[in-house]
């Protein structure tokens, strides 16, 4: 059958899968088999046959799917969840990246939770997704809002690609496909790489990581620390999959990806033990009060970049997880409005550059707000932002 592949067996795949001996299209990943297997049942995340968050976590609250349908088929909620325009874009040229950057750090956000970060001498790419869709179809599932910014055969290759989970926002198979033949390597969650083997990445590519491991690539290290989401690609099953947030540290800088995540204490363990961060990517975007155990709102993810400061200056935030696919009710330029409107009132570093523009977040960030241009104004018009107030204990009001 052109296009599918036999579910890899495994002793903790669900019996029906077993009995029937089910066939999948490739797009679904594969079951971890053998060592792969065995390493992730060592796992102290791995309990009772399924990968948990620290904390019992709810995928969804009860009853909150017909809520959710009601919100979202409202007319105002259809015509708030896009915008009403076309979104700009600026595509990177030589004048971009032609020269490394000054600082030791440039990041360019290319929508969503796909950012490029040149960081010491190195290019890693986080949560690539280059696809039209964020689905296992091409012809339904949530569509782009807008083009990326520069086809990835355009691209210049990069020393890794970092995957934060599985879902199909963060984990594309077409892009994975096309970044094979770059030769880059994928430093990925525990049980991943079987998703990716069986998509084509020769195993020696491939390094899958537990929470608090890391792996070094050049100067880099790269490291796999906590996030409370959820995992799953196909009809749901076991949590079979790791998800992570990532910090990846230089010699000079260091970063910090969230993944998706809910607000949870480990972000202080987190920058206690990784930080201080020249800038932290937080996913800030598809929040809801149905699932609000997985996702952070806009003020939660301000709190978590707080956390992640430790009391020392914080760099930039980079608001990531908007402005690409409709995921959640909510109007699609609430996220970065809200993220900017508390990132000011509490005096913090922010960007919210176009996608496909380059900043180093050394530099003074002076926020354009250029979404208003082509979103639906609130019915009491664009709010102002609190001028900027930074000081010492800047984020005292968002703890």
């Amino acid at each position: 059958m052109p296009g599918y592949r036999p579910r890899s067996e495994s002793p903790s795949a669900p019996r029906s899968a077993e009995r029937f001996a089910l066939r999948r299209p490739a797009v679904f990943g594969a079951w971890p088999t053998g060592e792969r297997l065995a390493r992730i049942q060592r796992s102290p995340q791995f309990v009772d046959g399924q990968f948990r968050n620290p904390v019992p976590t709810r995928q969804m609250v009860p009853g909150a799917a017909l809520a959710m349908a009601r919100t979202q088929l409202s007319r105002e909620g259809r015509l708030r969840r896009s915008p009403v325009g076309r979104i700009p874009v600026h595509r990177p040229t030589a004048a971009d990246w032609g020269e490394p950057p000054a600082s030791g750090l440039r990041l360019t956000w290319m929508g969503h939770s796909s950012v490029l970060a040149e960081i010491d001498g190195h290019r890693v790419l986080f949560d690539p997704v280059w696809g039209e869709r964020c689905s296992p179809f091409t012809w339904a599932g949530p569509r782009r809002l807008h083009p990326v910014p520069l086809a990835l055969g355009e691209l210049d290759p990069v020393d890794a690609v970092v995957i934060s989970h599985d879902h199909y926002d963060h984990l594309d198979m077409p892009t994975v496909k096309a970044l094979i033949r770059t030769g880059t390597r994928f430093v990925v969650p525990l049980g991943i790489g079987a998703d990716l083997e069986l998509w084509g990445v020769p195993a020696e590519r491939i390094t899958e990581l537990d929470w608090h491991e890391s792996a070094a690539v050049g100067e880099l290290t790269l490291t796999a620390t906590p996030a409370q989401h959820f995992c799953g690609r196909g009809l749901r099953g076991p949590q079979h999959t790791l998800w992570a947030s990532w910090v990846v540290a230089g010699p000079a800088n260091r970063v910090f990806h969230s993944g998706d995540t809910g607000y949870f204490p480990g972000f202080a363990e987190i920058g206690a033990e990784h930080g201080p961060f020249d800038a932290t990517m937080i996913q800030i975007g598809a929040y809801s009060e149905f699932w609000p155990d997985i996702h952070m709102t806009p003020e939660e993810g301000l709190r978590a970049h707080a956390d992640l400061s430790q009391g020392s200056p914080a760099g930039a935030l980079l608001p990531i997880h908007w402005g690409t696919f409709n995921l959640a009710p909510h109007a699609w330029s609430d996220p970065v409005e809200r993220t900017v409107a508390a990132a000011r009132e509490a005096g913090a570093k922010v960007a919210a550059p176009l996608p496909g523009k380059p900043f180093e977040p050394a530099d003074e960030q002076i926020v354009d707000p250029w979404w208003r241009s082509v979103a639906l104004p609130p019915t009491h018009g664009w709010p102002s932002w609190p001028a900027v107030t930074p000081s010492a204990d800047a984020f005292e009001v968002v703890r």
